[in-house]
């Protein structure tokens, strides 16, 4: 069995999508799973474990000038990547207009069908040319964690028991030095146990306070704890070298791509951040990590069933004091020199 997976953007939504793949995989043993994703996660689907291609694309870039020479060539050689093969299942993920199309371009075999979800979930888009597009269907409930709505869609489309545990499946980097030569970075993580601290997002409601991140960082280090400050803009960039001009044991790391960033994070001693894709990437990572939230959206995209994962969530924002504690326990001591 063939099948494609369709889910493009954004980061958090490709994160927690991550978990069927094991699905499929266990219902079906040598099953060959393709994706269709946006290029810049296309380094992070290709380390999920049960992945035979992954097709990239760039829908936001070439909506943007949709009659250049350079977008009608890209857009023709994805069309040829994505028609390279027939599928016995092609699963819209995504429930949008565009992700829509994608699933309708796809070739399938004689007997192979289209699927895509027939409602909105809570705090997902939904649009109408998903229905168009479809063979088939899929109601979901509409109050459901982002993690669960792909794995109970795929277990349905292709009718099999859902595993009790979601399984991300992201294969990472054993040692710095194949980090550091694959990357061309010098060991940016610093010396364990370091705690990586992701205070970006895109969401200007979805930060936390500076003097928050100031104060936490100050109980981290007296812990014996070394920080690790993320960023993926230029913005972000110059809150990590703000914050960690005031914090002794604070290392910014580069601007990594998203590969090098999951084998940077897959060796610290656990994340804590505002709800953001990297947030949920170290959630996939299986770490220790504490998330924060300044209104109550932890039920939906939030760390669950996992005990050395917590979601903090307050209004207007949770405090120094509760982060911490959250912390303290979900991560293991720091062991003495």
């Amino acid at each position: 069995m063939r099948v494609l997976l369709v889910k493009l953007s954004s980061l958090g939504d490709v994160v927690h999508t991550l978990p069927v793949v094991h699905d499929i995989s266990q219902a079906y043993p040598g099953v060959h799973i393709d994706w269709v994703v946006e290029k810049g996660f296309a380094p992070l689907v290709s380390r999920c474990a049960g992945i035979d291609r992954v097709i990239p694309c760039e829908l936001r870039r070439w909506r943007q000038a949709p009659w250049r020479l350079e977008t009608r060539m890209a857009w023709r050689d994805f069309r040829m990547a994505l028609q390279q093969e027939s599928y016995d299942a092609v699963i819209d993920l995504q429930g949008l207009s565009k992700s829509a199309l994608v699933s309708w371009m796809a070739r399938c075999t004689p007997n192979g069908k289209r699927y895509a979800l027939a409602n909105r979930t809570e705090g997902s888009g939904y649009e109408a040319p998903t229905r168009w597009a479809a063979d088939v269907l899929i109601p979901i409930e509409p109050h459901v964690h982002a993690v669960m709505r792909g794995r109970l869609m795929c277990a349905q489309a292709l009718g099999y028991r859902m595993p009790d545990h979601e399984v991300f499946g992201l294969e990472t980097l054993s040692a710095y030095s194949q980090f550091a030569i694959k990357n061309e970075v010098e060991k940016p993580v610093a010396p364990a146990p370091c705690v990586a601290l992701v205070h970006g997002t895109s969401r200007a409601d979805k930060e936390w306070p500076l003097s928050h991140w100031l104060g936490l960082g100050q109980k981290l280090t007296a812990a014996g704890y070394s920080l690790a400050w993320l960023h993926g803009s230029d913005a972000e960039q110059q809150r990590s070298e703000q914050l960690a001009s005031q914090l002794p044991g604070s290392t910014v790391w580069p601007r990594l791509s998203l590969d090098a960033l999951t084998d940077a994070m897959a060796h610290c001693a656990g994340v804590i951040g505002v709800d953001s894709g990297v947030s949920h990437i170290a959630v996939a990572l299986d770490l220790p990590h504490v998330q924060i939230y300044n209104f109550d959206t932890a039920w939906r995209t939030g760390p669950v069933n996992r005990a050395h994962q917590r979601s903090i969530v307050a209004q207007p924002t949770p405090s120094v004091d509760a982060v911490w504690q959250a912390w303290q326990s979900v991560a293991k001591p720091v062991e003495a020199p």
